[in-house]
């Protein structure tokens, strides 16, 4: 098994601060707003020579049961109960409050190997809350920064400790965290070049590509029910409020024997109506999942039909050059189907004219109704999304299609197509070498991407077509 960390403790007390800096990412979203995490958040985390996994929680607090304060607090106590150690983080700089003193108590009884850090320690800051802490019964107090850094070979020193005495601390000095596990569970790519991310592929021993799929759109179309479902467990949270989800999730999962990993997002408003820092940053993170997903699926309520924000989504989708499926949930609350599947399949025609043939797949993430079908169309989209055509295949169409309708004549004198050739996928990239790049007309260039999608069955997907000015390398 892999060595797990947890970060626990009250809200705003700098947990997520603390796993951003583990994992050497941006992942969690920081705010001086508390409660800002939700759901529980797993990643692979490194702290000089040791490696591990570690997990960012839901501050602790007293809960009525049922409500979403008590959701949080369950996730946080399944991520409690899954780590070797748990890490519970207190404010130095506050001191010690009485939901530290009652939550440490819960810990104690629980039996949890736990180590106390006393964060926000920034030089000679948060001294008296040092001593202060003994109280809670935890032992010495760990003296921390994690916004900047100060006393983490302190840190490393009383996991080592630890974990030696728990007999795991040969399991911290893996080569990596998941090369002990069957299926990874999570990969973190910096984005210095998208390009160079498009073309990576993650995969398991026996070479099988793993899809990373985002889950998005509008609050409260049941994204993270979805997930759930997937998942047979109550892995994220859920419930009637809009807005539940705050941070993008990332978890893996098998399904009909293959392996994907989805991401849960943050629902996304109309930027006109989004004025709170918190909310912002939550669209970021929204925005990012797409750009390293290979394929979006966009969930809508069919029981409302499309919304303007819904096509504004999957225009945004279709610009970072993702694959896209239409989720129509809660499909089984619809009472005229066939009324509810036309109007939807009209307005993407009209307003998402750059995707068109999209998928759209009814189903209901609550009663797990219609996955089959949608994951079928992940794959079918996915394929189509890196298809590559030959230049020789490209250009003997090519030739029908400017026979069929040639390139206008500009001041007298007609545009010369000399040939094209495909230059990339993820999505799929061509380029055209004519002889006045400049003057080609856009609907002229629309022309072509539509017989592009019939011939070589490219429906569906965003597709780019970029001009050059050069001569046919073939006379």
């Amino acid at each position: 098994m892999v060595f797990t960390i947890a970060i626990v403790g009250r809200p705003n007390v700098g947990k997520s601060t603390l796993y951003n800096r583990l994992t050497k990412t941006k992942h969690a979203i920081v705010s001086d707003e508390p409660g800002i995490t939700r759901d529980r958040r797993e990643g692979e985390a490194k702290l000089a020579s040791m490696k591990f996994k570690l997990i960012d929680t839901a501050g602790l607090e007293k809960a009525k049961s049922g409500t979403l304060q008590d959701k949080m607090r369950r996730q946080s106590q399944i991520a409690i109960e899954k780590a070797d150690i748990s890490l519970m983080v207190i404010d130095a700089r506050v001191g010690i409050m009485p939901a530290d003193v009652y939550f440490a108590s819960k810990l104690r009884k629980s039996g949890a190997p736990v180590i106390l850090v006393a964060n926000k320690c920034e030089g000679k800051e948060g001294v008296e809350a040092l001593g202060e802490s003994w109280k809670l019964g935890l032992g010495a107090p760990v003296p921390i920064s994690a916004e900047h850094g100060e006393g983490l070979i302190d840190l490393y020193d009383s996991i080592l400790s630890l974990a030696t005495d728990l007999g795991r601390h040969e399991e911290l000095f893996v080569e990596s965290v998941q090369e002990k596990e069957a299926f990874p569970l999570s990969k973190t790519i910096s984005k210095e070049d998208s390009d160079a991310v498009e073309d990576l592929s993650l995969y398991s021993e026996d070479q099988e590509e793993i899809i990373r799929i985002a889950v998005v759109g509008r609050p409260n179309t049941g994204k993270s029910t979805l997930i759930n479902t997937l998942l047979n467990e109550d892995r994220l949270l859920t419930g009637p409020e809009a807005g539940i989800t705050r941070d993008s999730i990332m978890v893996p999962f098998v399904f009909n024997d293959k392996r994907y990993e989805i991401v849960d997002t943050a629902g996304i408003r109309r930027s006109a109506r989004i004025n709170e820092k918190v909310e912002k940053l939550m669209v970021k993170d929204a925005q990012r999942a797409i750009q390293f997903a290979k394929v979006c699926i966009l969930m809508l309520d069919a029981r409302q039909g499309p919304h303007k924000q819904d096509i504004t989504i999957a225009r945004h989708i279709a610009d970072e050059g993702r694959a896209l499926i239409i989720g129509a949930n809660m499909w089984d609350a619809v009472e005229d189907k066939s009324f509810s599947i036309k109007q939807l399949n009209d307005r993407l025609k009209i307003s998402l004219a750059q995707l068109r043939g999209v998928p759209v797949v009814p189903i209901s993430g609550l009663y797990g109704k219609g996955l089959d079908r949608l994951f079928d169309s992940v794959q079918i989209i996915k394929s189509s999304w890196q298809t590559r055509i030959s230049t020789g295949k490209l250009n003997r169409w090519l030739e029908m299609m400017l026979e069929a309708h040639p390139p206008p004549l500009v001041q007298g004198r007609r545009i010369r197509i000399r040939y094209m050739t495909q230059i990339k996928t993820r999505p799929p990239t061509f380029t055209l070498f004519i002889s006045r790049p400049e003057d080609l007309p856009e609907s002229y260039v629309r022309y072509l991407i539509s017989g592009l999608r019939d011939e070589f069955n490219l429906k569906g997907i965003p597709l780019r077509m970029v001009t050059r000015k050069g001569n046919n390398p073939y006379v």
